[in-house]
């Protein structure tokens, strides 16, 4: 028993040293380039908002007031019934660059979000489209010059990567976790010449990959997956790029109770089960390995030596991985995270695991 529980951790080891070591190392040593000082071509940012008078109130003079020669901002008004259409009115009276589109209750077709976005690309002018959202803030005035269509006509993607801002409380801290290393592993396995998802907050693409790919044709019917199923679908070795220099950061509001977040996940998990068979089996087998290391950890203390080497083997873990996830947490942004990240480490598994289970049994779920 002890030889085959020793036999299995020491396998969970090796696998979990392959994504740590020959996955997301890449991206803790890849050098980021500088945000280029030069500017091409024009974009059309779109941003969908739906109740977010507030939020735009506070966060899209950052975006309008980005230091770019050539962009236009597209905002849905998705069917609002706050004070979105006045202040979008107040700000389309001040920027001759802000063009309001506007979703009525009663559109047919409607499906969440992706028939906003739809709306937005139509009415953009220009063919390079950069996606952000109506809570997010541009770490800098040269976000746009980062996120701008590379100069090989082959890139037609590039993801950027937006962090959380930081509060008070445990809730934050996991959001914050768990969002980077969602960032971790999307933009390292794109940099490994996998991309298999982006986030809406902060990426770009081509106007015309859209709809030579039809949209959101075949995912109409998930309510999220407007950004992840999209890149999921079209993003391949050839076509994509990374944006991580802080410059090209996008900063986000994160939710504030426990119920709305799970809500979020829910979506998106939602989604990832229209992943790619591929994809699907590498990020299960993330959470598998991880919980298989754990809970074999765990039944390996109860027998004598089998726990001397399992305390080895976990020790072990823990240093590699200390070594690897602090460096990227100060180049992602989170450097506070990283003394705390043995213990989120355990917490964010966890809550993987109980988001697992609870998405099983929870199956509604809405944009707002």
């Amino acid at each position: 028993m002890e030889s085959c529980l020793l036999g299995i951790l020491i396998f969970c080891f090796v696998i979990q040293l392959y994504f740590s070591l020959f996955v997301h190392l890449k991206l803790a040593i890849v050098k980021v380039e500088n945000t280029p000082s030069l500017v091409s071509r024009p974009i059309s940012v779109i941003i969908c908002a739906r109740n977010e008078a507030e939020n735009l109130k506070e966060y899209l003079p950052y975006v309008l007031h980005q230091e770019y020669p050539d962009f236009e901002v597209v905002v849905v008004n998705d069917r609002s019934w706050d004070q979105t259409r006045e202040v979008l009115e107040g700000f389309a009276a001040e920027y001759k660059h802000l063009k309001v589109v506007t979703v009525s209750e009663g559109e047919k077709f409607i499906a969440g979000k992706k028939f906003a976005v739809t709306m937005g690309i139509k009415a953009a002018a220009n063919e390079w489209l950069v996606f952000t959202d109506a809570d997010c803030q541009p770490a800098t005035q040269h976000w746009l010059k980062g996120m701008q269509q590379p100069d090989d006509e082959d890139t037609e993607i590039v993801l950027g990567y937006s962090p959380y801002f930081r509060k008070r409380g445990l809730l934050n801290s996991l959001i914050r976790f768990e969002t980077f290393f969602t960032a971790v592993n999307y933009l390292s396995f794109a940099l490994k010449g996998m991309p298999y998802m982006g986030v809406g907050r902060n990426m770009a693409y081509k106007k015309s990959l859209f709809f030579k790919k039809k949209g959101f044709a075949a995912h109409m019917h998930i309510p999220s997956g407007d950004d992840d199923l999209f890149v999921n679908a079209h993003a391949n070795r050839r076509n994509t790029e990374i944006r991580i220099h802080p410059d090209t950061h996008v900063w986000s509001a994160p939710n504030t109770s426990f119920g709305a977040y799970l809500k979020q996940k829910k979506r998106h998990f939602g989604a990832g089960k229209l992943y790619k068979p591929a994809h699907k089996f590498i990020l299960s087998s993330q959470i598998i390995i991880q919980f298989a290391f754990y809970a074999v950890f765990i039944a390996c203390l109860f027998f004598t030596p089998a726990n001397y080497i399992a305390g080895g083997i976990f020790v072990l873990s823990l240093l590699i991985r200390s070594f690897i996830y602090p460096r990227l947490l100060k180049r992602l942004s989170y450097p506070g995270l990283r003394w705390w990240f043995p213990v989120l480490d355990i917490l964010l598994f966890i809550f993987l695991v109980f988001n697992g289970i609870l998405s099983i049994f929870v199956k509604k779920v809405t944009w707002k």
